[in-house]
């Protein structure tokens, strides 16, 4: 069984150890100590002084296997991107060009320089462990953050957006770097992904502001904006099956997709509910069909199941009561596993839905 929960500064060590799983690519968790002690720092501020509104805090999670206490996974949530250091894509047009007189048609791609100072929130960093990786782990670890913001909804941008990450391969060769970014900054990719981390100004004071003709791209290269990494597309499906589309916008290092949705129409959000714990079973649950979290602090996350009783409240398993830390009359946040569940469950779930979202 796995838990969800905030990292602390005592993971740093295991946290180390599954991104050397994690390839190229990964630019928001490098394989760098100094730099993770920051991001965990930052997150347990994040976690302990909040403002009224988004100001920019970073969650970052890991996913616990509960018996052995192993870190397998990883994920984070930022409430608002940008601010004094502006996040940096590109932005994908089309235009149509055609001449009767030679009778030819093209259509052209451009990549145009695009930054975001007051921006929406981002899911980033998602990272599961290759053994661990299954149907069920990948999107309990995707769809967990939106619990999150489901509980703590006030504290995020009315928007959030998830940067997929791109066609780099294991060696960390990426042919649109190569043929662009190469060209601009002068290092190769994991040197340019390492100072990202540590200041994204050099981006802009390095990249010309024109529009980039991708047609005049090497092949390679053009075959890959907007292309994500093979082992990132189960994630791109689940985020789709939730609510997020293409934004148009690409990475600027790995023009991978950058994905985007309104964030009070996504799946696990609006149709998540609250609520009271009346009775806890000791029969576990042979395949979970919801994913549950507490509603107080400090946030922690399971699967299970979830039976709403006649007589009021709902029932769980002992199971998932002593992974959260729950005990009876204690408030939980749950939601179907799987947007296409069916069946009685799912009418308890958008019933319970109704009443929540009148509270």
């Amino acid at each position: 069984m796995f838990i969800i929960r905030p990292i602390k500064q005592k993971d740093l060590d295991e946290l180390m150890e599954l991104l050397e799983k994690s390839g190229h690519g990964l630019t928001t968790l490098p394989k760098d100590p100094e730099v993770l002690k920051r991001r965990i720092r930052a997150s347990e501020r994040s976690f302990l002084h909040r403002e009224d509104g988004p100001g920019g805090e970073d969650y970052l999670f890991v996913m616990e296997e509960l018996f052995t206490g192993r870190i397998v996974g990883v994920s984070a949530i930022i409430s608002k991107i940008g601010g004094f250091q502006p996040y940096y894509f590109y932005k994908i047009e089309n235009s149509h060009h055609e001449s009767k007189l030679v009778d030819v048609k093209n259509d052209v791609t451009s990549l145009h320089f695009h930054f975001i100072h007051n921006g929406p929130a981002e899911i980033c960093s998602l990272f599961l462990h290759p053994d661990f990786r299954n149907a069920q782990n990948g999107r309990f670890l995707s769809l967990s953050r939106f619990l999150f913001i489901a509980e703590n909804r006030k504290y995020f941008e009315d928007q959030i957006i998830a940067e997929m990450r791109g066609m780099v391969n294991e060696k960390g060769y990426s042919p649109f770097w190569d043929a662009v970014g190469a060209k601009f900054f002068k290092v190769d990719f994991a040197t340019a992904d390492a100072m990202y981390m540590k200041n994204k100004r050099f981006i802009e004071e390095l990249l010309p502001k024109h529009p980039i003709m991708a047609n005049i791209l090497p092949e390679d290269a053009q075959h890959v904006i907007g292309k994500v990494n093979p082992e990132t597309e189960p994630a791109k499906r689940i985020l789709e099956q939730e609510g997020f589309k293409f934004s148009g916008l690409v990475g600027i290092f790995d023009p991978g997709p950058v994905l985007i949705a309104d964030v009070d129409n996504i799946r696990a959000i609006k149709e998540s509910t609250i609520g009271e714990i009346a009775e806890i079973e000791d029969k576990p649950t042979k395949s979970p069909e919801f994913i549950i979290s507490r509603t107080d602090a400090p946030f922690r996350c399971a699967l299970g199941d979830v039976t709403e009783l006649k007589t009021g409240g709902f029932k769980i398993s002992g199971v998932t009561a002593a992974a959260l830390k729950l005990r009876l009359g204690d408030k939980i946040r749950f939601v179907t596993f799987r947007p296409d569940s069916s069946g009685t469950k799912k009418k308890t779930t958008k019933k319970s839905a109704k009443k929540q979202n009148k509270a």
